[in-house]
């Protein structure tokens, strides 16, 4: 009876997968035209050293209720010159599990002195870094950061001939990005990462704290790991996990 039991636990599972993309999700550009866009998994940039599964272009979907949120936090931050810069939107399951794939292959580390210099990849799982879910997959949650309306040229990144620099280092150090300073680059896997750390100055204790409360105001909730992180509270589909291509 066994089977019996797993095959009642997946039914009754709240949890779905969804492969078409529904009508309530939207292109953020077509609510927020202006808004800076930095799509780190089409690229090579990010941890897993690759173009990730499920991402073939730079675009950013989300909900429609997320995407017309986040246009009330880049209304308020326009009158003062600045805007938002988003890092990765919805992402596909199959990312995920492109992540899960690259977290159990231990000699794969070609980008660990940039993103994950003080961390042993064994625990990558355990620390809470990668995940076999994500709230991305839901469609409601966004890595963004706050830059200025004209922001400078930020550097290309060819991966194994950019020198990589550690993700916690001095913005003057790390690699260069064209958002405020927060205090660590996206996708750092490192406590200086978690928004409320004391240990930042206190320019970037302010910048997070502005990011925060403006994130809040609309409707999202931060992640204690990640200060770049948020998802919508009264998130659309907080039981489905999709998984269209970003195309």
């Amino acid at each position: 009876m066994k089977w019996f039991t797993t095959l009642l636990f997946f039914l009754c599972s709240a949890t779905a997968f969804a492969s078409e993309i529904p009508d309530s999700f939207v292109e953020i550009r077509e609510v927020i035209p202006e808004i800076l866009m930095d799509i780190r998994y089409v690229t090579e940039h990010n941890f897993a050293g690759a173009k990730v599964d499920g991402y073939e272009a730079a675009k950013c979907y989300l909900t429609r209720k997320a995407a017309h949120a986040l246009s009330g936090v880049q209304d308020d931050l326009r009158p003062f010159g600045f805007g938002l810069k988003i890092y990765d939107c919805y992402r596909p399951q199959r990312a995920v599990n492109h992540f899960v794939r690259w977290a159990e292959d231990l000699h794969d580390t070609k980008t660990r002195t940039e993103f994950y210099p003080t961390v042993d990849k064994r625990h990558l799982f355990r620390d809470g870094y990668i995940a076999r879910r994500s709230g991305h997959s839901r469609g409601s949650t966004v890595d963004l950061t706050i830059v200025d309306l004209s922001p400078e040229p930020q550097p290309s990144f060819i991966l194994g001939k950019t020198e990589q620099k550690a993700c916690f280092l001095p913005a003057a150090e790390r690699f260069k990005d064209n958002g405020l300073d927060m205090g660590t680059g996206f996708d750092c896997f490192h406590e200086l990462s978690h928004p409320e750390n004391p240990a930042l100055p206190e320019q970037q204790r302010a910048y997070r704290l502005i990011l925060k409360t403006l994130m809040e105001k609309h409707g999202f909730r931060y992640y204690d790991k990640e200060w770049w992180h948020f998802t919508l509270k009264n998130e659309s589909f907080p039981d489905t996990y999709f998984d269209f291509v970003v195309k």
